[in-house]
């Protein structure tokens, strides 16, 4: 079965690059400056060669681009948030089993949707900056879904076409807002830089199945989440048929689908984010996401 699916998803990635006259490799994929100046890199080994282009969502809408100059080492890189302005940041809430019922919620009908917004985005080694609106800063790990091609009205069975990649998310949320003002969750969400994405963004043909992904989160060194996406209640197909219906998904849409269990608001005692902390997403296949805290 596992070679099946893969076999599938090769074919969906050379669907998406026929569709937007490109030509297919595997890829990770990476957003980079060097002086000043941004590229799109892919990643081979410990260099990046530039593919020409400076934006992903161009990047994207052009089915890929072509290697243009010479290779740079990733030492020399600064590595920045792969999607840098999505048209949208999507989030999903209480997505996972085991999560939910360590929240004591009752497994949802329909998923719980919410925005992020752009602002919100940030990128490996920037500083998740905790302002003085609050004092319970959490993390999540999650799986980020990038859209590939446009999505509306798209059947569950149809809707992994539409995935371009898979990367690292860190949805930092707010608690003390989260529960305190009339059940919204926007505005908890969508502080600035509450969500680091990254390192780079892997092509849909190398995740040969999205709903069998470990994800960790680590503390300063400590395990706080270890999961896997295997307990998603809404599969990353089932979100983006759920999603599409009537919301056009764009090519660069991040969708952040959920966490794990032990997240710090559930820990006794609580655990929240604090100034001079170092906070690690790791998801199965898409590197490592570190981020340091800071106040302010």
């Amino acid at each position: 079965m596992a070679v099946s699916i893969a076999a599938s998803l090769l074919l969906r990635f050379a669907l998406w690059q026929s569709d937007n006259g490109g030509s297919g490799r595997v890829l990770k994929l990476a957003t980079y400056s060097i002086g000043g100046k941004k590229f799109v890199g892919r990643i081979e080994g410990d260099e990046i060669i530039p593919t020409g282009t400076a934006d992903m969502i161009e990047y994207i809408k052009n089915g890929g681009g072509s290697d243009s100059g010479e290779a740079v080492s990733l030492e020399d890189a600064k590595l920045l948030a792969p999607i840098r302005n999505p048209e949208k940041v999507i989030g999903i809430g209480l997505n996972y089993e085991d999560h939910a019922a360590e929240t004591g919620a009752d497994i949802p009908e329909k998923p719980i949707v919410f925005a992020k917004y752009a602002n919100t985005i940030c990128g490996p080694g920037d500083d998740i900056r905790i302002p003085p609106i609050t004092t319970q800063a959490d993390y999540e790990a999650e799986l980020a879904v990038v859209i590939g091609r446009e999505a509306r009205n798209v059947s569950e069975a149809d809707a992994l076409d539409h995935v371009f990649g898979y990367m690292n998310a860190n949805d930092v949320s707010s608690r003390d807002l989260q529960f305190s003002e009339g059940g919204q969750w926007t505005r908890s969400k969508s502080i600035d830089t509450f969500c680091p994405v990254g390192p780079f963004v892997v092509t849909a043909d190398e995740v040969p199945d999205p709903q069998n992904l470990r994800v960790r989160c680590v503390l300063n060194g400590e395990v706080m989440q270890d999961g896997n996406t295997e307990k998603m209640i809404f599969s990353v197909a089932e979100l983006i048929a759920f999603l599409s219906a009537g919301m056009t998904l764009a090519p660069g849409d991040v969708i952040v689908t959920g966490t794990p269990p032990g997240v710090g608001a559930a820990r006794d005692p609580q655990v929240w984010l604090k100034d001079g902390d170092e906070v690690t997403i790791e998801i199965e296949g898409l590197g490592s996401l570190t981020n340091p805290v800071k106040s302010g």
